[in-house]
């Protein structure tokens, strides 16, 4: 410890200054760790936000939008959140002004609105901020190869899983089929390009499974299985994914592995999609996962304490 230089007339032994003891004091105080984050008080400041942003939703506004996200985004609330990513509160801040900025509404993208665009962004940052040592899967040949990700394929030709899925066509052939299936069946299955990637985490295979079991008890005779529209995805492929018009935000935890897209809004024509939809925010309340809103499918990212759980239910359930 640094021990303040005596005055020029003090002597050895003569009483120290009042202010030394209370020096001493505060440097003998350990410091404490940072509380988390408030999740709840973070959805309901971006709740109240985007009730704002959507009375300024005219091409006009665009400079009281501007000003309305400068000082929101510094409230503690959500501060807490976004300085708490790796992109820091400045950088989450220009992230989303410059999303804003380039927002063109397209039949592909899920943020149907600036407001979604905004409601997206700020809710998958909790995601982001989970996450935020766990490395990148940068390339679909990192995603291809990598031991951490198990093919969902071989998984359900032995039927071990208990939720659906359609993989993304590859060749002009199997995409002519689908558009024929499409147009003589338009509602048997829902309305998804299907997944690039058939891989994923352990723990989520263990998380979607548990809950397709969990929705299959709580709805009629005759539901379809739970359906999964995304899962991992490279960095490549959330770039390719931004430049066809998709709302994919960056970073993301699809790119990390710890995300996945769910159906919602095919799940409407049996009656069950509320059904649905209080499972996944009885879960978000549990603090197991964070849910987005997306439109057609709901966005769900594993948060950190559940993993180890579901690691042990995977393993359990796969008898490995």
């Amino acid at each position: 410890m640094r021990v303040p230089s005596r005055s020029p007339g003090q002597r050895p032994g003569s009483p120290v200054t009042p202010a030394a003891p209370a020096r001493r004091r505060a440097f003998a105080t350990p410091t404490r760790p940072a509380a988390a984050p408030d999740l709840d008080a973070y959805r309901a400041a971006v709740a109240e936000l985007l009730v704002e942003v959507g009375a300024l939703a005219d091409a006009s506004c665009t400079a009281a939008r501007q000003v309305l996200i400068d000082d929101r985004l510094r409230e503690p609330a959500i501060a807490a959140v976004l300085d708490a990513t790796g992109q820091g509160l400045v950088g989450a801040r220009e992230t989303l002004l410059l999303e804003m900025a380039r927002y063109q509404p397209n039949a592909r993208s899920s943020a149907a609105d600036l407001t979604a665009l905004v409601r997206i962004y700020l809710l998958s940052r909790i995601d982001v901020m989970w996450w935020r040592d766990a490395p990148t899967f940068l390339t679909d040949a990192q995603v291809d190869a990598s031991p951490d990700l198990v093919d969902l394929e071989w998984l359900r030709r032995r039927d071990l899983l208990r939720f659906r899925y359609t993989e993304q066509p590859r060749t002009l052939l199997r995409r002519g089929l689908r558009a024929v299936r499409r147009r003589l069946l338009p509602d048997a299955t829902p309305r998804t390009a299907g997944l690039r990637f058939r891989r994923a985490r352990r723990e989520m295979v263990a998380l979607l499974n548990d809950l397709a079991r969990q929705f299959a008890a709580s709805t009629p005779p005759g539901t379809p299985p739970l359906w999964v529209t995304s899962l991992v995805r490279s960095a490549e492929h959330q770039h390719r994914l931004r430049r066809l018009g998709y709302a994919a935000m960056v970073p993301s935890g699809h790119c990390l592995g710890w995300a996945v897209d769910v159906e919602m809004e095919w799940f409407g024509r049996f009656g069950v999609r509320d059904t649905l939809a209080e499972l996944l925010l009885a879960r978000q309340r549990a603090g197991e996962v964070n849910v987005v809103d997306e439109g057609q499918a709901w966005h769900l990212c594993l948060a950190p304490p559940a993993r180890r759980r579901l690691r042990r239910a995977y393993e359990a359930e796969m008898g490995v």
